[in-house]
């Protein structure tokens, strides 16, 4: 049950980043998944482990993790445009 609640609150959480940074158009459900675990991941190196991948779901869980996705989305646009959007 872990892993479906995971899939799912990386995938809002993807969504919501991709609504920030005005990629949603591009992305579809599984991008969205795949950039909300992996920003989990970055924000939760970048704030000392409070991603949704190592503790449980809170509001600042689950702000880490929105933000880790922010900044990897900006990093890859930064790579494929030369700019962030």
């Amino acid at each position: 049950m872990g892993i479906i609640i995971w899939l799912v609150v990386g995938g809002v959480i993807g969504w919501l980043a991709s609504l920030v940074m005005r990629t949603d158009a591009q992305q579809g459900v599984l991008l969205n998944i795949v950039v909300g675990i992996i920003g989990a991941f970055i924000g939760g190196l970048i704030f000392s482990g409070g991603s949704i991948n190592n503790a449980p779901l809170t509001v600042y869980s689950f702000l880490v993790s929105l933000v880790g996705a922010i900044i990897l989305l900006a990093i890859v646009n930064l790579i494929r445009r030369g700019s962030v959007r």
